[in-house]
């Protein structure tokens, strides 16, 4: 299978991977770039964390809407689901425990992040799905197994965004409550396909609790 992702850049900023008590892997949507979702840390202002974001290939890790049969997304998606693993190995190689590291998308990158954290599961720092939920047309408890070990994960989501149907966001919810994550839902009011400033405001305690534990 081909792996268009495996050639980008990885970008990295924050502390050094040498120096970080924790690491955060910044996942961005269709059409952005790693570096626009990078910026993303200003928000949490610590210098102990290393923040790490892969980049899609054209900007764009798969065509078509994650809600399409999963091989019509292929081979992107199985590259994205390498990249974000591959960011993560980064900071794990440089010593940073698993239980350190963040894994946060928004969009296209929300739903890599909690499909890579529900299918490689262990005890994470946290997962952070900003607009989005799991890969497929369905969602299939019986394809994700394991202990996610009280991972906290964080789905924000407007009830009424355009790309993301909010029974989904419920389905990916609830396969994480089973694979034992210690799960924040929120659905906003008619927030359109965004970020807003209560989302901020948890993943900045997530990453908070990163750097003091």
């Amino acid at each position: 299978m081909e792996r268009p992702h495996q050639d980008q850049p990885l970008v990295t900023e924050g502390a050094p991977l040498s120096e970080a008590n924790a690491a955060a892997v910044f996942v961005h949507g269709r059409g952005a770039t790693a570096r626009s979702i990078i910026e993303m840390r200003t928000e949490f202002d610590r210098d102990d964390v290393a923040y790490l974001a892969p980049q899609a290939a054209g900007n764009t890790w798969y065509p078509n809407s994650f809600l399409a049969p999963v091989e019509q997304n292929e081979p992107g998606r199985t590259s994205g689901l390498q990249a974000v693993g591959d960011a993560v190995t980064r900071a794990t190689d440089a010593g940073i425990e698993v239980d350190r590291v963040l894994v946060l998308g928004f969009s296209q990158g929300a739903c890599l992040a909690s499909e890579f954290v529900a299918r490689n599961p262990t005890r994470y720092g946290g997962l952070a799905a900003l607009s989005g939920g799991l890969i497929g047309r369905f969602v299939d408890p019986e394809e994700y197994d394991g202990d996610l070990a009280g991972t906290p994960a964080f789905f924000g989501c407007s009830d009424s965004d355009p790309h993301i149907p909010e029974k989904r966001v419920h389905e990916s919810a609830a396969i994480f409550e089973d694979l034992n994550a210690d799960v924040t839902e929120r659905l906003y009011t008619n927030m359109g396909h965004g970020v807003n400033q209560d989302e901020l405001d948890h993943v900045r305690g997530m990453v908070d609790a990163l750097g003091e534990a």
